[in-house]
């Protein structure tokens, strides 16, 4: 008889696992008692699979300031669903593979291209300001792309008539989910690249189905 679980739809996927012996897992967009949340899941039968998944849960909520619930499904506190935000953190979790690698990240970065070190300076209500410091090249053009990047990844609203100004359209700071997606902004096109070539590589299936 086939295996068949309730878990929701399925949104990203990562089909190897390098950490885990090449094992698929998913991440699912699941309702659950207390609302809409997200699952890690893998239908893998190795012996590590699912302290893998219970790794990577703890990582997103680390990496993306996500909470957990008595049903195990990670939620965003603000109750606002991040869909392009989420599928970022789970991939960036599914890169690590000790505790020692888990921390959010500062709201800076180093931009290798310009020399400068780009800042995410958060104003309230979900509102941030890419800021720009040090000796280096073309400041205002690469704020810019890096305020367009942060736009795209976490599927931000522009402020009107500030092109280095985003914001949450949730009106909530997602200080932790910036921070990681500051790392990817400066190369936004790569970000968004390798995320649609990982969920093109395979499917993830129940055992009686593999």
């Amino acid at each position: 008889m086939g295996q068949t679980l309730n878990i929701g739809e399925r949104i990203e996927l990562v089909p190897m696992d390098n950490h885990c012996d090449g094992i698929s897992v998913a991440l699912y967009s699941h309702n659950g008692a207390a609302g809409d949340g997200y699952l890690v899941h893998t239908y893998s039968r190795h012996r590590s699979a699912q302290e893998r998944v219970g790794f990577l849960q703890k990582a997103m909520r680390v990496l993306g300031g996500l909470e957990e619930g008595e049903d195990h499904l990670l939620r965003f506190s603000c109750g606002h669903d991040h869909e392009q935000g989420i599928k970022r953190i789970f991939l960036e979790a599914c890169k690590l593979s000790s505790v020692d690698e888990l921390h959010a990240k500062p709201l800076h970065v180093l931009d290798k291209k310009s020399g400068l070190t780009v800042q995410a300076d958060c104003n309230g209500a979900g509102v941030y300001r890419v800021t720009a410091h040090g000796e280096g090249n073309d400041a205002d053009r690469r704020i810019n792309l890096i305020a367009g990047g942060l736009l795209k990844l976490g599927q931000m609203v522009e402020v009107e008539g500030h092109l280095d100004t985003i914001a949450f359209p949730c009106s909530q700071n997602h200080d932790a989910m910036i921070g990681l997606l500051l790392v990817r902004s400066p190369n936004v096109r790569a970000a968004l690249r390798e995320q649609e070539m990982t969920a093109s590589r395979g499917v993830l299936a129940a055992p009686s189905q593999q």
